[in-house]
Formats: C-alpha cells, structure tokens, sequence
C-alpha cells in the first residue's frame, strides 16, 4: 500500500481528469468532491483548460462567484444549448410581465370595488365580478363619517388605515 503526503480525496477537477490532486490545485476549492456534476458541466461547456486560465487570471476574492457563474452558465447550457442562460432569464422575464398584469387587473378591480363599482362575488374565491352594488367600503364614499366626493384620499375613522375587504370580513377593535 503506497503512502501519500496528500491524504485529503482530490477534488471533483481532478478526479474527472484522473489526475493527482495536489495541495495547491486551482480547481479544488470550487469543486469538491462531493459535487462531480459541477465540474462535468463546466468541463463539458468550457474546458479545464480555459476554467483554469480563468481561475487564475481572476482575483482570489472573486472567484467563487466566477465558479459560480460559470456553473450556473454550463448547467442552463446543458439544459438548453441554444440559449443557455439567455432562455431562463426570457422565461422569468415573460413570468413578471404577466404576473404584472395581473396585479394591475386586481388592483384596478379592488379601486373599482372600493368606489362601489362593482361587487364581490358571494363565493369564497376572492375574484371579484361586474356589478352594480350601492355596499362601501368601510369609512369611504358615503358610509357613516366618509365622503362621497372620491374613493381615495381621505382617510376616515379611527382604524389607521383603508379596508378593501368585504364589508363582513371588516372587525371593528
């Protein structure tokens, strides 16, 4: 049984490239061992040898955030080669414009509702349909102590803030 002076295992770098993993090993701080997928994909999209050079050219503080950008780059390259990154970023993006518009639709029904536009519906969705409703908001547009010149604006009452609730749900403390 051969004896070494490095006994730690070698890092996931070397392992892959069955080399030696010695003491001073650009690689082992960012990939170790218990993480081989990391440095599959990096290796498979960039090389060792470019990951290397770059390691080495980047300072020491930065770079575990370039190994992690690189991993983050190979891993969307995997799942997506013609788009990488690019791909998952257009699909969060296209998720926050809808869910935009959603929250504009909602808020521009519970502005109508607050003015008495519409009404809730009597379910327990919390959706809000087309209607005619004389109900108010408590505190606002004709309800004891508010006033029916503008559904926003003036804050009535000793609460501290608005209700947009149904009227029921609204508990006086």
């Amino acid at each position: 049984m051969a004896s070494s002076s490095y006994s730690n295992p070698p890092c996931a770098a070397c392992k892959f490239l069955r080399r030696k993993c010695m003491p001073d090993c650009v690689f082992a701080p960012y990939f170790p061992p218990e993480e081989p997928q990391k440095f599959i994909n990096v290796h498979r999209i960039f090389g060792a040898s470019n990951v290397s050079k770059l390691l080495n050219e980047v300072l020491p503080h930065q770079r575990d955030d370039a190994v992690n950008s690189l991993a983050y780059e190979a891993e969307a390259r995997v799942k997506d080669p013609v788009y990488g990154c690019v791909g998952a970023i257009s699909v969060l993006q296209r998720q926050v414009m809808s869910l935009q518009k959603e929250l504009d639709a909602t808020n521009a029904h519970l502005i109508r509702y607050a003015c008495g536009d519409i009404m809730p519906n009597n379910t327990n969705s919390g959706r809000f349909f087309n209607g005619s409703s004389s109900r108010q908001v408590h505190g606002h547009g004709g309800a004891p102590g508010g006033s029916s010149s503008s559904c926003f604006g003036h804050h009535h009452g000793s609460s501290g803030s608005y209700f947009l609730g149904r009227e029921d749900d609204h508990q006086e403390r």
